[in-house]
């Protein structure tokens, strides 16, 4: 009797350990989810502004919501790349490498206070710059102090290039005396304090350097504009589960967009930046962003020595394909939209 005791012990304290543990992990909290965020001014700003409508998110999907701002583009696609991003807003470039190698798919595009789905590229000079035309800034090589966006900018770097520089053949960094790479702000502010003489900029970045800095933007003038580029875009990571992304894309969605919380959630967004709210959207809304590359990489094919002109012609043959095969996917996905649920996680 006492040996059969001896055994019932320690099996009956290793069940009520396993209910114990299995307890503890039905009671433990959801994983957390970390938002990457497009350095608008700066890592803290673009922080703070967003904090907000996180705080809801994380309400809505009951689990923690942490976020990353970093001062670079650079650095936001490092994040992603290496993981450390479930959910992010980035510009369609960055969007479109992180799609393009089956680490993320577009929910959402941002839709501006007015209504907008898109914005404009610029160039900016000082008010009374003798630079009045395009024809001024192309005639005099070598001669004029540039400053623009990383290499990863849409409208900062990427646009200009293509739409302005590429059809004159000019390479905007050899063409300038000299270059500067800093964000949208700071090279407001460059142009604006004569520290350099042209910049490029976006359209919904200039209305809200004119809130923070009124006398600095009476001093500047638009030199040149772009098509219409597209908004940026929310991307979630394609490994987590198709619920939590659905109720993701539910959330981000359908926020301000009605009920009691409506006015409350519409001020969180202005102080994002001018923001109406997000629409649905999928990979296909990254077709203009993979036009850009596309032109840029010929450009840079025509420019480029080679062995020979056959060589030229065959890896202009490959970049026409790789770019038709990544439209053929982007199209595709189309018909990958997540399915809405209601607002639970």
């Amino acid at each position: 009797m006492l040996w059969r005791a001896a055994l019932l012990v320690p099996l009956a304290l290793g069940c009520f350990s396993l209910h114990a543990a299995n307890a503890s992990s039905a009671t433990e909290s959801p994983a957390p989810l970390t938002f990457g965020i497009l350095p608008i001014g700066g890592p803290s700003e673009s922080l703070e502004a967003w904090r907000p409508m996180l705080d809801d998110m994380s309400k809505s999907l009951q689990r923690p919501v942490h976020s990353i701002s970093v001062s670079t583009y650079e650095g936001l696609a490092q994040a992603m790349s290496e993981e450390r991003v479930d959910v992010a807003f980035v510009s369609g470039v960055l969007a479109l490498d992180a799609v393009s190698r089956d680490r993320m798919q577009v929910i959402a595009q941002l839709v501006g206070g007015n209504g907008s789905h898109g914005y404009y590229s610029v160039l900016l000079v000082q008010k009374d710059s003798p630079i009045h035309t395009l024809d001024d800034l192309y005639r005099q090589p070598g001669h004029w102090r540039f400053a623009r966006g990383e290499a990863l900018s849409t409208s900062g770097y990427l646009v200009p290039e293509t739409q302005l520089f590429a059809s004159h053949k000019i390479d905007s960094d050899t063409f300038f005396a000299n270059v500067v790479v800093n964000n949208h702000q700071n090279n407001a502010l460059a142009v604006a304090n004569g520290e350099v003489d042209v910049a490029t900029n976006n359209t919904a970045d200039l209305e809200r350097f004119a809130q923070h800095f009124p006398e600095q933007y009476a001093r500047l003038r638009i030199l040149w504009k772009s098509t219409l580029i597209p908004h940026a875009v929310i991307i979630v990571r394609s490994d987590l589960s198709p619920q939590l992304r659905a109720s993701i894309a539910n959330f981000i969605t359908h926020y301000a967009k009605s009920g009691t919380h409506l006015t409350a959630e519409l001020a969180k967004l202005k102080l994002i930046h001018d923001i109406s709210g997000f629409i649905p959207a999928n990979d296909a809304t990254l077709i203009p962003f993979a036009d850009i590359n596309y032109t840029l990489e010929r450009r840079r094919t025509l420019s480029a020595q080679w062995v020979n002109d056959a060589a030229m012609q065959t890896h202009l043959q490959k970049i026409e394909s790789d770019h038709q095969k990544l439209v053929q996917r982007l199209k595709t996905n189309q018909s990958m939209e997540l399915p809405y649920r209601g607002d639970g996680p």
